[in-house]
């Protein structure tokens, strides 16, 4: 069985671009140390990138009606994975291209592969809205699996809605290390 990581949206456009945040940057080092620890479990360890994916019509769909800011345009600059967590990122790494906060076909996957993870860790931004929404597709796709939550490794721009999130996903049993 594997231990599988999942690291939501650490893009440029969420870290120092359109939608970036005080606190995003220095979420880099703890998520390539949990990224690492997750490449030490070798052929039990797997590691998942979701990525927040637009097109030019972003402002014309009800995210954009709501938020209209421009974001995580696919090809963009903005669109790539941030930093070290870049570089990060190897060949065989599945990631899921998501138009909105949760990624259904991420759900799909883990839905017809539960039998193969003993646990699923969450990584990334923004804690309150694209991470809990990852985190309750999971949920919903398998859930006899345990959800962790390292929350030295997630991000928001508002920290009440922060623990307001860590309280919601407490409800639904994930396990947060605070």
């Amino acid at each position: 069985m594997k231990k599988l990581l999942i690291v939501v949206d650490y893009q440029n456009d969420f870290v120092t671009g359109s939608l970036g945040f005080e606190g995003a940057t220095a979420l880099e080092e703890p998520i390539a140390a949990k990224i690492e620890e997750y490449r030490g479990f070798g052929e039990n360890g797997q590691v998942i990138f979701t990525m927040d994916t637009h097109d030019r019509h972003y402002m014309e769909t009800q995210e954009g009606v709501h938020l209209p800011v421009e974001h995580c345009l696919e090809g963009t600059d903005g669109w790539q994975l941030y930093g070290k967590i870049a570089k990060m990122k190897q060949a065989h790494d599945l990631v899921f291209s998501k138009p909105t906060f949760g990624s259904y076909e991420l759900g799909e996957y883990l839905h017809n592969h539960a039998d193969e993870y003993e646990s699923v860790e969450f990584a990334g931004v923004v804690t309150n809205i694209c991470v809990i929404s990852n985190i309750a597709v999971t949920k919903a796709a398998m859930p006899n699996v345990p959800i962790l939550l390292d929350a030295s490794c997630v991000g928001s721009n508002d920290p009440k809605l922060q623990e307001a999130a860590f309280e919601v996903m407490e409800s639904i049993h994930v396990e947060i290390k605070r």
